[in-house]
């Protein structure tokens, strides 16, 4: 354990040290799941496991609130798992490493996991709390939630007899959240015509870094830079100069973080790699001097790459580049009902080279259902216009907000009696599992409210301290009120 436990509320960030320690990978979460039933085991609490993998365990009402309707807390089990380059790390094994700076806590060279760890230690720490006042809980662990709310999708819907649910998956401290935006990807398989290289010719990898990333819905309309955009415009301008051959490209992770990386194996001239090379860093300046104000400041590099025996066509280089570049990313489109809300947006998220096969995924949210279809359309429209091979999925739908909730106006009060405020009821760009809950458990009264959480699926995530120990009372007064 770590200076984490020693942190208030203590047996919150015991939890989270402890969980800080257990791999859980999105899919990977068969660890995380034997610690909640070992805590749950430790109280002699009674606990259920869906076909799915979705996990309750139920903890009986304070003395003197039995008949108190039982409230559901929820989280996800899953991180996301981003460490910036030349870290030596390995999610599937290691323990993340905490450290701490101010009211700041980072991990070291990767994700923390506060999202939605914090929620998960939370919940634990209820489960084995003596003295607080709260109703029957339900608490419901959810798994696969970063890779596309899997397990909500699968949800057995009678793990909840509650009709009362607080989902503790959001990141702004001292707000409530009462609606979210419905996702889906769209994927384009894009062939790729390939032939031997010619002969001399100096293999180089391209490589483009030093953004921020970051979580495609909470953090897209900032702006930041993606990484696969970039690097193919750098590519795409340099071409007609250079005539440069293309062996591969990628770029980004996972479907719900901005790329922040991306690289590509280039072969040009041997006479031509120093202008080569002022060439790219020109670019790439040009790039700095337009997100100054969002990045701290790209960087690239060129070292020696194997060489390839084939590269790409040339005209499936100026095809493909030209695709790269086309593809949106960012916000598409602001609320028109919310202000400073984003309805619609994309995230061109994973790029790769397989074979004869250019792979790219494309992220899309909209809180519309039908500007979220016609984003898919979009994309599909310019892979379809390469010949590639169109993949949509449905995706997940929205939370539609209910100003009129009962839960809402119980979190309204808590809120207000730790921070002498009213809070701001708002809607999230982001999933949440609560529509895809609603779906399951037709009725269930729903609000999401969690710490300050920043830059969540990014090496750069952090969790303020103090707000963590702000959230645990807001809860814990929530809780109180619903039990009387």
């Amino acid at each position: 354990m770590t200076f984490v436990s020693e942190l208030e509320p203590k047996p919150l960030w015991s939890h989270f040290d402890r969980i800080l320690t257990i791999p859980r990978p999105s899919k990977q979460e068969e660890a995380m799941r034997a610690y909640v039933l070992e805590v749950a085991a430790r109280r002699g609490l009674e606990t259920r496991r869906d076909a799915a993998g979705n996990l309750s365990v139920r903890v009986p009402a304070s003395p003197g609130r039995v008949g108190r309707p039982a409230v559901a807390l929820q989280s996800h089990l899953d991180m996301v798992c981003e460490k910036d380059s030349g870290v030596d790390f390995d999610f599937e094994r290691d323990a993340i490493v905490p450290r701490r700076d101010g009211d700041w806590l980072y991990a070291t060279g990767t994700t923390l996991g506060s999202d939605n760890g914090i929620g998960v230690a939370a919940m634990l720490a209820l489960a084995e709390s003596d003295g607080l006042v709260h109703p029957p809980l339900e608490l419901l662990f959810t798994f696969d939630e970063e890779t596309g709310l899997t397990g909500a999708q699968q949800l057995d819907g009678s793990l909840l007899s509650a009709r009362t649910l607080i989902n503790l998956d959001t990141e702004e401290e001292g707000a409530l959240y009462v609606g979210c935006a419905g996702g889906a990807g769209t994927d384009l398989a894009v062939p790729l015509e390939t032939m031997f290289g010619a002969e001399g010719r100096a293999a180089l990898e391209v490589r483009l870094g030093g953004l921020k990333g970051g979580h495609s819905g909470v953090d897209i309309h900032l702006q930041r830079g993606n990484a696969s955009s970039l690097l193919a415009r750098i590519l795409q301008a340099l071409w007609p100069k250079f005539q440069f051959e293309v062996a591969s490209f990628e770029g980004g992770n996972l479907h719900n973080a901005i790329p922040r990386e991306a690289k590509a194996v280039v072969r040009v001239a041997p006479a031509d790699r120093p202008r080569f090379a002022e060439a790219v860093e020109r670019e790439a300046a040009a790039i700095r001097a337009e997100l100054a104000a969002v990045e701290a400041g790209p960087t690239v590099a060129i070292v020696d790459a194997e060489a390839p025996l084939e590269v790409w066509s040339d005209a499936t280089v100026q095809r493909t580049l030209g695709l790269l570049v086309a593809l949106p990313h960012g916000v598409l489109r602001m609320s028109d009902a919310i202000p400073g809300l984003v309805e619609t947006s994309t995230n061109l998220a994973r790029v790769r080279t397989e074979g004869t096969t250019l792979s790219i995924h494309c992220s899309n949210r909209s809180s519309v259902a039908s500007a979220l279809q016609a984003t898919q359309r979009r994309i599909g429209a310019f892979g379809e216009m390469l010949g590639a091979e169109v993949a949509q999925s449905e995706g997940y739908p929205g939370w539609q907000p209910n100003l009129d909730s009962a839960v809402l106006a119980v979190a309204k009060r808590a809120v207000e009696k730790v921070y002498g405020r009213e809070p701001e009821v708002k809607a999230i760009h982001a999933g949440l599992e609560c529509g895809l809950i609603g779906e399951k458990v037709p009725g269930i009264d729903m609000v999401s409210f969690g710490p300050q959480i920043e830059f969540p699926h990014s090496p750069g995530e952090r969790v303020g301290i103090a707000s963590v120990e702000r959230f645990w009372r807001v809860l814990t007064a929530a809780l109180e009120e619903l039990a009387a």
